[in-house]
Order: C-alpha cells, then structure tokens, then sequence
C-alpha cells in the first residue's frame, strides 16, 4: 500500500484535526467566559492582517477593541486579556495531545533511524559482528534535569496523557470532557516548587515511559541482534539532576538529596512489583508459581511496609529470575519466557537506583569551602596554603586525608557540600554504587578544581572513592585550555590511582547552554568539537577512554535542534562511546513524554552512535582545509557576537523590552532565575535559560543565529563562497549546525517588535539584531538552495508555523503589556497599581509561549 509523504501525513493527522477539535473547544461554555470563545478567533485574524500591515501590538490590540467591543472599561479589557491567554495556553495543550497522538503515524518508527532499520542495514552490508561487537560497548545517557522551562502542572499533565489517548481512539465524547475539564483546571502555580517536587514531576516519565522503553528496546537487541543472549552491556542509562544538582540552587539540601534517592529506589520497585504480579498470573506451574511468590512477597514488602529496609536484594532477585527462567525453558516449554527476560532486560537497567542521582556543585562555591576545610582544626594544612602555588597545592592535596562531618563546620555551605559527600556514600550503601557515582563541578577553570572536589572525598575519609569527578568546561576560554586541564590530572599519580580504579574512564561535560551565551553560535559549538577533539587526543596519549557528557538544552542555542544528526556526524577523531546529554523542561515531555516520541528518540540516537561507529566510520572526518574554514567562520561570527554583547544598549535591552524579569515569578522552578542576589543584572551571573528563553519570547532568538550572517558574508564578499558550499555538501557537522540555525530562524518573527525601531533609545539596537537576522536567512538560504526555511523538514516547518499561528495573540498581548508598563513607568506620576496588572499579564503570557515552543529554552 502506497504510504502517503511525512506532511501529508501531518496535515491529514495533527492539522486537521486540531482545527476540528479546536472548534469543539472554543464553543464550550466555561463560566463567565461564553463570548471569548467567539472573539478569540476573530482577535487572532485581527492580529495576523495587522502585522502584515506593519502596525504594532498596541495598534492592533485599539483596533480590535474599537471593532469587536462595545465601549469597554479599562478593567473590561484587562479581564478579556486574561481570559485570550488562559484560553491559548489551553489550545496548546490540545495542540500537544494532537501531535503526540499522532506521532507514530507521522513519524515512521520502524524507519531510519530505528533499531529495525539499524539491525538490517547491519545484514545487507555484512556487519553483523561490528553491529554486535558496538552494542557490547556503547551507552547512551539521557540525564533528565530540573531547568525550569516546564510550565504544565501535573494535573494539566494528567490530562494531555489522557487527551493524547482518547484523540488516538477518536473518543469524541472522552474529548469533550477533557477539554472541559481543561477549561477549568488552573495552570498557574501558586508556590515555586521545591527540588523534591521537581523529582516527583520527572519520576512520573521514568515510571511511565523510560520504564517499559528502555526494557522493550534492550528486548529486541536480545532476540533479533543478540540471537536470544541476554545483553551484558546496560546500554540505555538514565540520569536524574533533581534533588542532586546544587549549582546556584540552595533549596536542594542533604536532606533532599537522601529523600529523592529513597524515591527512586521505592518507584523502581513498585515497577518490578506490578511485573512481578503481571508474571504470577502466568507463571502459575509447579516448582515456578512458589518462587513468583517467594518473590512478589518480599517486593511487596520492601515497596509498602519497610521504612527503608530491603527485603529482597538486587543479586538475589535476578537470581531467582534465572532460575525461574530455566525451569520454564527446560520444563515448561518456555511458555511465557519473553516477559521473564523482559523484566531480566529492565533489572540490568535500572538495578534498585533507576537512575543515577548526579550531585553537582558549582566551583566558586567549593572555593569557599576550601576555605573553611582549610581553617578546620581537623585537617593538618598548612597556614600558608592558600599562598602556595597550583602546582604545589596539587602536591600537598595528593597525600591529604581526615574525617570531616557536617558538624564540623559553621558555614551551611561547607556544611551542605560535606553533607552531600556523606549522602553519596549512603546512596550507594542503599541503592547500589550506580545510584550515586557522579560528582560534576561546573564552571571548572583548573586542575585544581577537580583535585580539590577529590580531596573532598579523602577528607571526608573515603580514602577510595567510587565515584567520578566529572569536569565541566563552559566559557570559551575554558575550552580551549581543557586539554591541557586533563593532562595535568592525568599525571598526577594519585588521580591516575583514582582513575585506574575507575576502569581508567574519564566523563568530561561540555556545557553548550553557556558557551552560546558566552561565545555566539558557531564559536560555542566549533570550539566543542575542537575540544573534544583535543581531550580525545590527550585522553588517548595517557590510555584513558574518554566519554563526553554534553550540557544540552531545546533549542539550537543551547545545543538542541537534530541532535541525532548531530552525534551522527562527529568522526574518529572525536571519542564516541558514549552519548550523554541532559534533557529539560518541555523537552522532556515533547521527546520523551510518550513511548512513541522516547522510543523514537533514544533509538535515534542509538543510531547515530552506530552511523559514526559501524556505517559511516571514518567518513565524516573534517579535513584540514574544512577546519581552516570553521575556524574562520567561527572567529568572525564570535567577534561580531561578542561586539553585540558589548554594546551599551544590550544589558538595558533585556532589562526593560524583554520578559527576562518574569521568569523569576513564574513559579516554574526551586532555581533562583540568576546566581546572584544582587538586584543589578550582570550578565556573568545570567542563567542560560531566562536568557535565551527572552529572547524566544521576544521572537528574536538571537542565540541561535547571531554572527552566523556576517560571518558567511564575509566569504560571499571575498568570493570565497563556494569554500563554504563545499564545506555545507560534504560535512555533516557543519549542515547540521546551519539546519538547526535554520530552525531558530524560522522561529522568530520581527514584525512583532518592529515597532521598536522607532524606539529613540531602543531603534538602533533592534535594527542591528534585525540586519543579522536578514542577512543570516538570506546566505543560509543561498548556501541550502532552499527557497524557503526548513524547507527540507516540511512536516517540522509545518508543526512549527502552526504553534506560532496560536500564540500570536498571546504574543501580541504581552507586548501589548510590556509597551503600556514602559508607558506607565516614563509618565510623570506612575499608576503602580495598573503596571501590576499588565506586569501579571506579561507574566501569564510566558507559559503558553514556552510550551508551544517545545524547545525554546
């Protein structure tokens, strides 16, 4: 049967049946609200005519209330606001349900890119034994963090899963009651929620989703690539930042730390235990049906009736698995022998830890505590050690030990990082060394950083410690110099010990999220692969197998977008054992919230590993003229981005015409919006994710693109250009940095602040971002041949002018708000009191934004 192209599919799936469900949704009558239903669409085709009219949001927003209302008061109109924006965010949840309903249709999940697809290009070229020889080795790590980008509370949540699941049945009456019960579930989060709260929102998608995934995946290795042999290698791993990651965040204590992981431990049983039942229904043969109950007892046990005792431990529970398992094979005619090995597949996994809980600091703070480690009376260092050089620090550091408590110290920072020391040990006594075995220090500068955060660990008498110390290289400067960072740990007898003790493996992270913000685009992600490429080699040099763990975000500006293709296209020059990536926010939920989307996407990126590894080995090396060019491009690009972050208008820009101060009030995340308390905005202490969700919200999305235009015109002005055409045909690396440019292109939309540019203090500066913005469109679409944006991903364009299409109110209106509070803040005498409601409004406005984004932060 003739199988239709992807955006027939989308349209016939995901376009037409929103816009048949949408008008199901905006004629519920929802208290109050009757007539928004019908002035909404009408609102949206105002604003649509209006901004290709060149007229701005406050324009827009007059005209349609002198047409559609009749002489409403200031408070009518405020409350008709309110009203536009609960119901947009409510049509981006529909929107959602559609898309995810429809997942499996439009994407073809046993295509390129899945296992099936992988497992027979394997037999048609022969490589069957390379394709196993790499899934004994390889590992992929999705380590999902608490980012605040997720602004869908769990009850709306509850609701899209069910949704999703009655659009897929067609159940109109089961739509209409979610979509009323969506009319009236509140999306707002009165209280910001703590680290815990975080964990118990993320757990959800490991119970529900990575759970029966990640077995089912691990599964068809075992029967159709293995040939039936258990696998020995855990190749799908899961890490969990919640209730871990300390960096600028002090609601996570050690308190917190012990409770998620407690957490973790008793969800993961609770999964076993619903299998285990599951099984006992089937495995009802003599010599099989005691030990099933020998089993569920002591899980059932342990899941509702210890107060954190074990009653079955992991070894004896595979144990009795296996035996189970062979009785059934050679008495019973392997009756029901998938669901055994199964439950064998997901045990391998995720053992009594389900996910590895990272702790992270960040190392301006380890510096203070240094400090007050040094000062205790405990430890023997030397009054003069703060005024030794780094060389010798390292020396002393090399032979230190003690037996450091929390009680030890006064400073609750000092007392809060030795306290999660400490827990990483308990975790692990608990759960086992994989629930716990990772320490990440951000914002790492030197070797001494890492070294200190080892001797941490003797200090805290643990004299071998089985844990990494895993760097992570964020600014520019950082990465350049990170090579010769490891080389000196690598020489170092004593963290030779360390790593030879850890299997002579060493995960270094690379933040993109930060090194975008600090460098621009082209220089962020170039200066990551010619550091990768600089820790490969040196890593290799010292024997030490090197494994990169990647500070990913959603969009491209902060190292999302394809990033499948991505990892496909880094050659052997680049260690590629494993791919590890932190995944936040509405990222989380828009690729992995259903089995569909995180099957497809873990599979995906198991096959870039086996694309780099297996099919395509040594074909993506970057030559040396092509380095010669990137490099280039990119120090074009940095100098303009960097010239840009300079300008005197670019801090005040953010501050007064952007949403960057209401992020803060969203009550998303437990993080502080920035690492400092100071109420002046310094851009060094700028999270990644307001500043570049502002600029999403601003439609700008500077980080994405900015630089990347002057950059390649400079080869168009020196007739150069067919260098970077050659080097777009024939590097993967590099068309994928220019397609995901391309995707934070398509997402923005100037006509919604062009009136800025008759702005007196702003004008300027909003011309220069536009320039670059046409500029870069106009040479990445010469350098693509394409006509249009994303033209190569036409269900994708698609998705995405939709999304943009419902939120064009909500965007209109919070500009609308932010002119009338800059209005306001400028009269002579300010009505605080009607800033406060457009201030809310503004505020209000962020969430269905962001969602509909789906990676905009």
């Amino acid at each position: 049967m003739y199988t239709l192209p992807k955006i027939e599919r989308f349209n016939q799936n995901v376009a037409s049946k929103y816009n048949i469900y949408n008008s199901v949704f905006i004629t519920l009558p929802f208290d109050e609200i009757d007539n928004t239903g019908v002035l909404l669409p009408l609102f949206s085709e105002v604003c649509q005519k209006g901004f290709k009219n060149s007229q701005s949001p406050e324009e827009i927003f007059d005209a349609f209330v002198a047409k559609y209302l009749d002489n409403p008061t200031q408070q009518e109109k405020e409350s008709l606001m309110f009203r536009f924006i609960q119901y947009i965010e409510r049509q981006v949840v529909l929107f959602d349900a559609i898309e995810d309903a429809g997942f499996a249709v439009v994407n073809n999940l046993e295509g390129k890119g899945s296992l099936r697809d992988m497992k027979e290009s394997a037999e048609q070229k022969n490589k069957q034994e390379e394709l196993k020889e790499f899934l004994e080795n390889f590992k992929i790590r999705t380590v999902l963090t608490a980012h605040p980008t997720q602004f869908y509370p769990g009850s709306v949540l509850g609701i899209i899963t069910d949704l999703t699941q009655a659009i897929r049945e067609n159940d109109l009456h089961s739509i209409k009651e979610l979509l009323a019960q969506l009319g009236k579930t509140p999306f707002i989060k009165q209280e910001k929620p703590t680290p815990y709260d975080e964990a118990i929102s993320l757990i959800w998608y490991l119970e529900n989703v990575f759970y029966e995934t990640a077995g089912a995946m691990m599964q068809y290795i075992q029967k159709n690539i293995l040939k039936g042999e258990l696998p020995k290698n855990d190749i799908l791993n899961l890490g969990f930042w919640p209730g871990g990651d300390r960096d600028g965040n002090p609601f996570v204590t050690t308190e917190i730390t012990l409770k998620v992981a407690d957490r973790l431990r008793s969800s993961i049983l609770k999964n076993y235990y619903t299998d285990i039942r599951n099984l006992k229904r089937k495995l009802t043969f003599i010599g099989v049906d005691t030990i099933i109950a020998d089993v569920e007892n002591k899980l059932y046990r342990s899941v509702f009736y210890s107060q954190g005792e074990i009653f079955i431990n992991l070894e004896e529970l595979k144990d009795k698995l296996l035996q189970v398992k062979m009785l059934v094979a050679t008495k019973h005619q392997s009756l029901y022998i998938d669901e055994i090995d199964l439950l064998l597949n997901k045990i391998n996994l995720f053992g009594f830890h389900f996910a590895t809980l990272d702790i992270r600091q960040n190392s301006r703070i380890h510096a203070r505590v240094f400090d007050a480690i040094v000062s205790n009376k405990k430890t023997i260092f030397p009054e003069n050690y703060q005024d030794l050089s780094e060389d010798q620090k390292l020396q002393f550091l090399s032979n230190v030990t003690s037996d450091l408590e929390e009680s030890d110290f006064e400073d609750e920072t000092a007392k809060s990082t030795i306290g999660s020391i400490l827990a990483m040990k308990t975790i692990q006594e608990s759960n086992g060394e994989k629930a716990c075995n990772r320490y990440i220090i951000s914002n790492n500068e030197s070797a001494l950083h890492v070294f200190e955060t080892l001797s941490m660990f003797h200090l805290c008498g643990w004299q071998n410690p089985t844990v990494d110390i895993v760097p992570l290289f964020e600014s520019v400067e950082d990465l350049e110099k990170a090579d010769k960072v490891m080389e000196q740990l690598y020489t170092n007898p004593t963290y030779a010990n360390h790593l030879k003790a850890r299997g002579n493996e060493q995960t270094i992270m690379l933040g993109f999220s930060d090194g975008t913000k600090d460098g621009g685009y082209l220089m962020a992600n170039w200066g990551i692969y010619k550091a990768k490429e600089a820790l490969t080699a040196i890593s290799r040099k010292y024997d030490v197998k090197v494994m990169f763990f990647d500070g990913r975000g959603g969009p491209p500006a902060r190292g999302g977008g394809k990033t499948n293709k991505f990892y496909a296209s880094l050659g052997p020059t680049i260690e590629n054992q494993q791919i590890q990536l932190t995944v936040q926010g509405q990222t989380i939920s828009s690729n992995f919230g259903t089995l569909d989307s995180c099957r497809y996407n873990l599979e995906n990126l198991l096959s870039a590993g086996a694309s780099n590894q297996v099919f395509t080995k040594n074909e993506n090396e970057l030559t040396a003229d092509e380095k010669v060019i990137l490099q280039n491009l990119s120090e074009i690009s940095y100098q303009k981005y960097v010239d840009f972050k300079n300008h005197d208008m670019f801090v005040p820009y953010l501050e007064r015409m952007s949403t960057l101060n209401y992020y803060a009030k969203t009550n998303i995340g437990s993080r502080p919006s920035k690492r400092n308390a100071s109420d002046k905005l310094d851009f060094a202490d700028l999270r990644a994710i307001p500043f570049v969700g502002s600029w999403s919200q601003l439609k700008q999305n500077v980080p994405g693109f900015y630089g990347v235009g002057t950059a390649l015109k400079n080869y168009e002005d020196n007739n150069e250009w067919q260098k970077v055409s050659d080097l777009y045909n024939n590097s993967l690396f590099f068309k994928t940095l220019i397609e995901n440019s391309m995707m934070a292109l398509s997402k923005s939309f100037f006509p919604l602040t062009a009136y800025m540019k008759n702005d007196k203090e702003f004008g300027e500066f909003w011309q220069l971002i536009y320039t670059e913005f046409l500029e870069t469109k106009r040479l990445l679409l010469k350098l693509s041949g394409y006509k249009e944006l994303m033209e190569n991903y036409p269900d994708g364009k698609a998705s995405v002018e939709l999304r943009e299409k419902i939120v064009l109110p909500l965007l209109t209106i919070q500009q609308y708000a932010l002119l009338k509070i800059k209005e306001l803040k400028e009269s002579a005498n300010p009505d605080e009191k009607q800033i406060a409601i457009y201030e809310k409004i503004v505020t209000r406005s962020l969430f269905g934004n962001i969602n509909a984004s789906r990676n905009s932060a």
